[in-house]
């Protein structure tokens, strides 16, 4: 075998090489973002079923409960078809808190 054909035999699983890493990775990148929404979506759901209040949660509490970043919490949240967003204003009626609820206001 030639040095070009080795060298092309290499570059040929290189090629392979690198596309089965590239979809493990993505494979896994996945699989971080559903448990990642699993988690946000379990957690609204425990604080409802206490019925202390309605559930809804700030960034802020989530952030610190979940140990999530707050990309992370709304990337979760925002994906999610059950978790609802809602939005707290002030006195001057500008949005000033947005609240992750799991299912909506019974």
């Amino acid at each position: 075998m030639t040095y070009l054909g080795l060298l092309e035999t290499a570059a040929h699983w290189a090629a392979i090489f690198t596309a089965a890493v590239a979809s493990a990775a993505y494979c896994q990148y996945q699989l971080a973002r559903v448990k990642r929404r699993r988690r946000l979506e379990d957690h609204l759901r425990k604080e409802k079923q206490k019925k202390v209040d309605r559930g809804q949660r700030t960034l802020l509490h989530l952030t610190a409960n979940l140990a999530m970043t707050e990309s992370e919490v709304l990337d979760a949240a925002f994906t999610s078809k059950l978790v609802v967003r809602r939005v707290k204003t002030g006195t001057d009626g500008q949005a000033e808190t947005l609240l992750l609820q799991h299912g909506p206001d019974d």
